[in-house]
């Protein structure tokens, strides 16, 4: 077959040069960057104005008046407070939940993979969905979880409606909702692990506390660190689980930043208030990223210096 016959039989289509290629396939990833830059950089113009939607001829650039508000307001200390608080407390729950029960369904069984499979069913539930669905169930009149506890002596216990037990209501959604999340990362991390080490450990008759301590939780923190990183920059921004409970209350009990910066913008219609609030809440979650990626790469570096 000559060269002009095979030139001829060659499928004519439309055709991309290889420079193209390239720029046409990260288009995509390009368009979805300025989709978050847009209204990223519009909150940071915000935040530095004195805008009201209620009184927008009096919309006028402040210059960081929002931002030295802030200092003198025991409500945002309060909103810092609590947010840091919350996210806190129920990413060391999840922490402990999740890796208690990875460790219990470790072994590779087929009861196993069905209970693990099982325990994910929360995660796949809307968190405004679980909130409310939890709401019913602690409702004094006839939730099931308010008749559990009358039961065990707590006689009409307040759960969401009373200041001092609504932290501990959206924590237990919250943990319900999403230890499976740290549990499945963490039971991928622990059945990835090299067999050698633990197979070597059984030998020598090592106490199981030795070998968790030393061996498993060394070479599993990498996991940790991820599953702690994505789940701290999600609590901390948390907002549908909080609102769908208490809309921030009782008072200002539970007036995360993201819930703060909701009600200031369709209450008060404080644009500016309000964007600043989010900047500032984006501050943080990229120091804490920072952190912690710093750390995993640090941490990666040295596995790849002890290979």
């Amino acid at each position: 077959m000559t060269a002009a016959t095979i030139q001829r039989n060659r499928p004519s289509g439309f055709r991309i040069s290889k420079r193209v290629l390239p720029y046409l396939l990260s288009l995509p990833a390009l368009l979805v960057c300025i989709g978050i830059l847009i209204p990223f950089f519009t909150s940071v113009v915000y935040s530095f104005q004195r805008y009201r939607l209620s009184q927008p001829w009096a919309r006028q650039f402040n210059w960081g008046d929002n931002y030295i508000s802030f200092f003198t307001d025991p409500k945002f200390w309060n909103t810092l407070e609590i947010s840091l608080l919350y996210a806190g407390i129920t990413v060391v729950l999840e922490l402990l939940l999740g890796l208690g029960i990875a460790m219990l369904l470790q072994k590779r069984s087929t009861l196993n993979n069905f209970i693990s499979i099982m325990l994910l069913m929360p995660l796949m539930t809307a968190p405004a969905l679980a909130a409310l669905m939890w709401k019913l169930m602690t409702n004094p009149g006839f939730g099931v979880l308010s008749y559990l506890a009358s039961l065990i002596g707590l006689q009409d216990f307040r759960w969401a409606s009373s200041p001092s037990t609504a932290l501990l209501t959206v924590v237990l959604v919250d943990i319900w909702v999403y230890t499976p999340f740290i549990m499945i990362l963490l039971l991928a991390g622990l059945r990835s692990l090299p067999t050698q080490p633990f197979e070597a450990a059984a030998l020598d008759g090592v106490p199981r506390s030795f070998v968790f301590f030393r061996i498993t939780l060394p070479m599993l923190t990498p996991y940790i660190l991820t599953a702690t990183l994505f789940r701290l920059l999600d609590s901390i921004q948390q907002f549908d689980i909080i609102y769908a409970m208490t809309q921030g209350g009782p008072g200002d009990t539970l007036t995360v930043f993201q819930v703060e910066a909701y009600l200031n913008f369709f209450q008060s219609t404080n644009v500016g208030r309000s964007a600043a609030l989010m900047i500032i809440l984006w501050a943080i979650t990229y120091f804490l990223s920072n952190i912690f990626i710093k750390n995993w790469l640090r941490l990666r570096e040295r596995a790849r210096g002890q290979a």
